[in-house]
């Protein structure tokens, strides 16, 4: 599909332009923005295609993408929740190494008394399945989903593996987060972090923003996507596939933690505090916001660039970018490596380089920051691919960054 582009790119920057074209052309990409700050400045501000495509065959008039449209960024929401732990840190409010019964009393149920906070951020305290899948109305509610969690007994003894906690992770740490700061993840993140940095980024989608959101659509991966550099086709490893399949394995219990399935269009979801799955926002802001972590400013003496305040210290910086664990996850039956609630660059979740460090959502948006090149890197789509941890369409974007800044 033939898309015009809209948007900036700095000198030196304009492949990326072409890539993000690209996507539309060969990949389905239907909607989309892109934003790239380097060394403080904000150097890509790309957007196109249509922000609310038609579902399930009903017609739909086409909306097209703007400067502002903002989208559910799926899992990438999980690094904005522990941002907030982290700040909490920060601020001395919340120990790492401090069990999470210490705030939270009701967790220490099934022998979860020892469990550190730093293990709940990196995926090791072995809770991605409730006994029990939550209601949607469980989930908007809050105090169930937290009480359900609090109640789980572990699927494995903490500590001792890791394994993705596709939406658990936004409760345990949400739950962390409300207790040690006084208030709601959603309005911890806002009022510390979204508000100071000028983001529209929201964990609880005010009311006043909801014109702005794109529509999601699920898509089947393009014929482009399922086949390698050597043009031979790539094929999932039989054990990953075998796992969603199965409804009794922890793959599939895992992403089951409600039921039925969670309807992110839904504006009744998209009010509400989900903090693995529900945060919504633009590119630029994803962008912006991994810049912030690191604090990206001008490193090479030319002109400076608007220098972005650090998030984080350098000491917590080391933590997020970890790695806390590196190997055979046990919901996603590849290799993963966590920092402190974040991906680590690897194999099945590529960023730019080993220092990155981000989140993809399932479905294609990604964000991450690589402090050793000076990046804030922001992907949002309205176009849901098959995937966890990142597809084509991003891949295609880094690959054309990484030319860029190699110039």
């Amino acid at each position: 599909m033939t898309v015009e582009i809209w948007g900036e790119t700095a000198d030196g920057f304009e492949p990326v332009r072409e890539a993000f074209a690209r996507n539309f052309r060969e990949h389905g990409e239907l909607g989309a923005a892109f934003t790239l700050y380097s060394d403080g400045r904000k150097v890509v501000d790309l957007w196109g295609g249509d922000a609310r495509p038609e579902v399930g065959g009903r017609p739909a008039p086409a909306v097209h993408w703007t400067a502002d449209t903002a989208q559910v960024l799926r899992s990438v929401t999980k690094g904005l929740t522990a941002a907030a732990a982290l700040h909490l840190v920060k601020e001395g409010l919340l120990d790492l190494d401090a069990p999470v019964s210490a705030y939270w009393p009701e967790f220490k149920a099934a022998g979860k008394e020892r469990i550190p906070v730093r293990w709940i951020l990196s995926h090791q305290a072995g809770l991605p399945v409730l006994d029990v899948p939550l209601r949607i109305e469980d989930l908007i509610a809050w105090e169930p989903a937290v009480a359900a969690v609090a109640a789980q007994t572990p699927a494995w003894e903490p500590g001792t593996a890791h394994g993705y906690h596709p939406y658990t992770f936004g409760w345990l740490v949400g739950e962390v987060v409300r207790r040690a700061g006084g208030r709601s993840v959603g309005r911890y993140f806002a009022e510390e972090i979204a508000r100071p940095l000028g983001l529209d980024l929201w964990i609880g989608l005010p009311a006043d923003a909801a014109a702005r959101v794109g529509r999601l659509v699920d898509l089947p991966a393009p014929e482009a996507a399922r086949v390698g550099p050597n043009g031979m086709r790539i094929r999932p490893k039989q054990s990953v596939v075998d796992a969603y399949r199965d409804p009794s394995s922890l793959t599939a219990r895992a992403f089951a933690a409600v039921r039925p399935n969670v309807d992110l269009n839904d504006p009744a979801i998209q009010a509400a505090e989900v903090p693995g799955a529900g945060g919504i926002g633009t590119a630029r802001s994803v962008a912006r916001f991994f810049a912030a972590l690191i604090g990206a400013a001008d490193r090479h003496g030319g002109a400076p660039g608007e220098r972005l305040p650090a998030l984080l210290p350098p000491e917590l910086l080391a933590e997020a970018m970890g790695p806390s664990v590196n190997g055979p996850d046990r919901v996603l039956i590849v290799n993963t490596a966590f920092g402190q609630g974040f991906f680590r660059h690897g194999g099945t979740s590529p960023m730019a380089s080993p220092a990155s460090f981000g989140h993809p959502g399932r479905g294609g948006s990604l964000g991450f920051a690589d402090p050793e090149l000076g990046i804030g890197f922001g992907y949002v789509t309205n176009g849901m691919q098959p995937g966890v941890t990142g597809d084509i369409r991003s891949r295609t974007l880094i690959r054309a960054v990484l030319g860029c800044l190699a110039r």
